[in-house]
C-alpha cells in the first residue's frame, strides 16, 4: 500500500488548503483529512473490507485530487523550520530525551492535523536539541509550534525557531526566548 497521500492547492482568495489520505489498518478504515493550512482539519472515516479495497480509495482519491487542482509540493518548494532547545549539557541528558519524544510526539501531531507537514528528525548536537520540520508554510508552522510547544508545556522558555528554504544552510530566527539576531544549528 502506498502509505499517506498528501495535496495542496491554493484557493481563489490564494488561500492555502490541503487534502490527505491513508488506511488506518489497526481499525480497517479509510481516512480523508482535509482543510485549509494551519487550522485544525476535518477527518472522514470509511470501514473497508482489506487493504486491497483501500488500494481502490486511495487510487480514486489520487484521481479526484488530481482533478480538483490539488498537488503534491516538492521538497525544494517547501522550507525547515527547526525547534531547538539551549541543552545544559552539550550530548543532553536522559530528561532532553524524554523532552525530545514528547516534543517530537506533539509535533507529529500538532502538525499533521493542521497540513503544515511532517516531523523529519531530530538530533543532539553543540549543547542543543534540533527537531526538523518540512512545511509548505513557514509562518503558519512556527506559529503552530509555538502553540503547540507552550500548550504541552514543553520548557517554552528554553524554545528558538529559526526556518530556511529547503536547499539553503541560513536559517533565519523566527523565535527567540531572549533578545538574539542570528540562529545557528
Amino acid at each position: 500500500m502506498s502509505g499517506i497521500i498528501r495535496v495542496y492547492k491554493r484557493n481563489e482568495e490564494g488561500v492555502l488548503e490541503f487534502r490527505e489520505a491513508w488506511f488506518d489498518e489497526d481499525y480497517s478504515q479509510f481516512v480523508m483529512n482535509h482543510g485549509v493550512v494551519g487550522h485544525q482539519s476535518k477527518t472522514e472515516e470509511t470501514d473497508v473490507a482489506d487493504a486491497a479495497a483501500a488500494e481502490g480509495l486511495m487510487d480514486a482519491f489520487a484521481v479526484q485530487c488530481a482533478e480538483d487542482g490539488y498537488a503534491e509540493v516538492p521538497e525544494k518548494d517547501q522550507f525547515w523550520v527547526v525547534a531547538q532547545y539551549a541543552l545544559k549539557t552539550k550530548d543532553g541528558t536522559n530528561r532532553d530525551r524524554y523532552l525530545e519524544e514528547k516534543a517530537k510526539d506533539a509535533l507529529i501531531s500538532h502538525l499533521a492535523w493542521r497540513g503544515l507537514g511532517t516531523v523529519e528528525r531530530s538530533e543532539f548536537g553543540d549543547s542543543k536539541l534540533n527537531i526538523f520540520c518540512l512545511t509548505p508554510d513557514v509562518n503558519k508552522t512556527v506559529n503552530a509550534i509555538k502553540v503547540c510547544i507552550r500548550g504541552e508545556d514543553l520548557d517554552f522558555t528554553k524554545l528558538s525557531i529559526g526556518a530556511a528554504p529547503f536547499g539553503d544552510t541560513e536559517f533565519k530566527l523566527k523565535h527567540s526566548p531572549k533578545p538574539a539576531n542570528s540562529f545557528s544549528l
